[in-house]
């Protein structure tokens, strides 16, 4: 019997220290994933949204103070665990239409968790900075997202051309890249910084391009902020209507240059420099005038060279 004990207990022994040397627990691997699972932080922002969420009764704050130092405590847990953490814009009408058409009961928490998987969009990466760093980082990404989304929408409802059936909207952010591209080339080395203006019926479009050519590489319009600007152009292009374009453009050892253009006839016609420093030096929102930068250069927009649109037949 002495040795039947012996037997059975050099074999728990040997499975023991295989799962400790060999296998892992399965604890252990589930630790491991949870560490591996990306994680989503939805966020209220303001105080104003904060206290659209507390008619949940499962929403358990009151306080929006408290609630962000809560999430920032929550992001830098996630973050000592080694989870890669990501900030998304939370918005609680959308919350509310999106449980509504989804059919889930929107005063739970796993309603909030989904709402947040599934439309997060526009979100910002944790690595330790600051909530009130992070916030303008995060406002300013939702607003480009969302005008990025509007602008689209608008490209599609244009439809084709009457005449010759050709997607006026296709054409149009053709039409829009071709532009940049070549106010880009003409505009030579440098950081080059990028305002468009739109006026619509009913608010502005603005989309802000930053790019950076060197002596010898040709210009390109790559990624997320290249197609948000091309995608608003588009819309002033396919609409006929009013635009605007600004470009700063920054070198060493010389002040920064200011140039301007208003969209004409599928084109970019250049400002004066008086018309660039008036655009330039008004406030947007009041009419105000602001006064100039030192070390700025407010010059007149330049002929790029573009070539002529192409008439619908």
């Amino acid at each position: 019997m002495a040795q039947t004990d012996n037997t059975r207990n050099n074999a728990a022994h040997r499975k023991h220290r295989t799962r400790r040397h060999g296998t892992p627990h399965p604890t252990t691997l589930r630790r491991t994933l949870r560490r591996e699972a990306p994680s989503i932080v939805g966020l209220l922002v303001d105080e104003r949204d904060f206290a659209a969420m507390r008619r949940y009764r499962t929403f358990p704050f009151d306080d929006h103070t408290a609630y962000l130092h809560q999430v920032e405590g929550l992001l830098k847990a996630l973050a000592a665990q080694g989870t890669h953490a990501t900030v998304a814009l939370f918005d609680p009408e959308d919350y509310a239409e999106f449980c509504a058409e989804s059919g889930i009961d929107a005063d739970t928490g796993a309603g909030r968790s989904r709402f947040t998987a599934e439309i997060a969009a526009a979100t910002v990466t944790y690595t330790g900075q600051r909530l009130s760093d992070l916030v303008p980082v995060l406002v300013s990404r939702a607003v480009r997202r969302a005008t990025w989304e509007y602008a689209t929408l608008r490209l599609t409802e244009v439809g084709d051309c009457a005449d010759c059936g050709q997607d006026i909207g296709r054409a149009a952010f053709d039409r829009a890249s071709h532009l940049i591209l070549r106010l880009l080339e003409t505009a030579g080395p440098g950081s080059h910084h990028l305002v468009c203006s739109v006026p619509t019926d009913h608010d502005q479009l603005m989309a802000v391009l930053h790019t950076h050519r060197d002596t010898t590489g040709p210009a390109r319009l790559d990624g997320t902020e290249g197609a948000e600007f091309a995608t608003v152009l588009a819309v002033a292009v396919a609409l006929e209507a009013r635009a605007g374009v600004v470009l700063r453009t920054s070198a060493p050892d010389s002040p920064d240059r200011v140039h301007g253009w208003r969209l004409a006839d599928g084109g970019l016609a250049p400002l004066t420099a008086g018309e660039v420093f008036n655009a330039y030096c008004t406030d947007a929102d009041t009419g105000e005038p602001v006064p100039p930068e030192s070390g700025v250069e407010y010059c007149a927009g330049f002929d790029i060279g573009a070539d002529a649109p192409e008439p619908h037949h």
